[in-house]
């Protein structure tokens, strides 16, 4: 059975525009690599400053499958595009191994 996730982070102030424009253009790699990795049915929202992920993980080890992500030449290519335009929610940066986008609690799901 699929496990569901929800993450949230800030969008910082003035990155929206090259966020969005990236997001319309994901380049072909990274979305192989998310494929491989288990996940499915994969958005990003944003409101107010604030973007929200949805995703399913359908593999059997979350954690292999993110250090395989992280492994991967041009998702870390992209993520350092990604993450200056990005701030956690509690002030952490990429580079101080704190946080980063953070688990949102499931309060409800109707398939």
């Amino acid at each position: 059975m699929p496990r569901r996730f929800g993450q949230v982070i800030k969008l910082k102030p003035g990155a929206y525009d090259t966020y969005k424009e990236y997001h319309a253009n994901v380049w072909p790699e990274v979305l192989e690599t998310i494929h491989a990795c288990n996940i499915r049915d994969y958005s990003i929202y944003h409101h107010d400053g604030l973007l929200f992920a949805s995703f399913k993980y359908i593999g059997d080890d979350y954690e292999a499958d993110m250090k395989k992500m992280a492994s991967d030449p041009k998702t870390r290519e992209w993520w350092t595009i990604m993450d200056p335009l990005q701030a956690s929610r509690d002030g952490h940066d990429q580079a101080s191994n704190g946080p980063w986008w953070k688990e949102a609690e499931e309060m409800f799901y109707f398939p």
